[in-house]
């Protein structure tokens, strides 16, 4: 797979790959909120969507208003139980051999490319350990880290920590980094106007 990095199989969605996938067959492997939105994204361009997932169910892993959304879209197929076990072509990516986990059946079929939406972890290892984390490296906030014992022996103001507040009183983080949120570019965007906020409210404490 590694050999088609950047000729075929991508980690994540761009407008470039987009456009280079209008009228294709193409196939995003995950079934977490970032692959259904690119799903949905991709589906503009592409002739067919193909969302390959491990699960039998899409809404075992995916927020309720995609999965919805992509049940609307005719273009936007979800193959359960499956995953890809092969690539190949000349020079970029022409076909992806899948194989499904309950039957072991295989099979292989053209591709114009591979988008892999698996194993996220949040680039955090760089805070060490002056905020707290949950154990995938994502920031705990808000109330959050009220479950947390060790932030209870670390805290010292009388106010809960905002919404998006780290353990440290004004140290806030939004968007994919933060534990328990909606991934993606527009969530991020509004996640951080929402921090600038109580980044103001913090100051105004001082």
């Amino acid at each position: 797979m590694d050999n088609f990095s950047g000729a075929g199989v991508y980690y994540g969605a761009a407008s470039v790959e987009a456009l280079a996938c209008r009228n294709e067959t193409i196939y995003i492997v995950g079934g977490g909120n970032s692959a259904c939105q690119a799903a949905l994204y991709m589906s503009k361009f592409a002739k067919q969507v193909n969302i390959l997932i491990r699960r039998d169910m899409l809404s075992q892993v995916a927020a309720n208003y995609l999965v919805e959304n992509i049940s609307r879209t005719a273009n936007i197929q979800v193959i359960p139980n499956t995953d890809v076990i092969a690539c190949s072509g000349s020079s970029v990516l022409e076909w992806i051999t899948l194989k499904n986990g309950k039957t072991g059946e295989e099979k292989t079929v053209t591709a114009k490319a591979l988008f892999i939406y698996i194993g996220t972890r949040p680039g955090t290892a760089w805070l060490n350990d002056i905020v707290l984390k949950d154990e995938k490296g994502f920031v705990l906030c808000g109330s959050d880290l009220l479950k947390e014992k060790s932030f209870q022996a670390t805290w010292k103001l009388k106010r809960d920590p905002f919404m998006p507040e780290t353990s440290v009183p004004g140290i806030f983080a939004s968007g994919d980094v933060r534990f328990g949120a909606l991934t993606g570019i527009s969530s991020a965007v509004g996640e951080g106007s929402m921090a600038i906020r109580f980044v103001r409210k913090y100051l105004q404490e001082m």
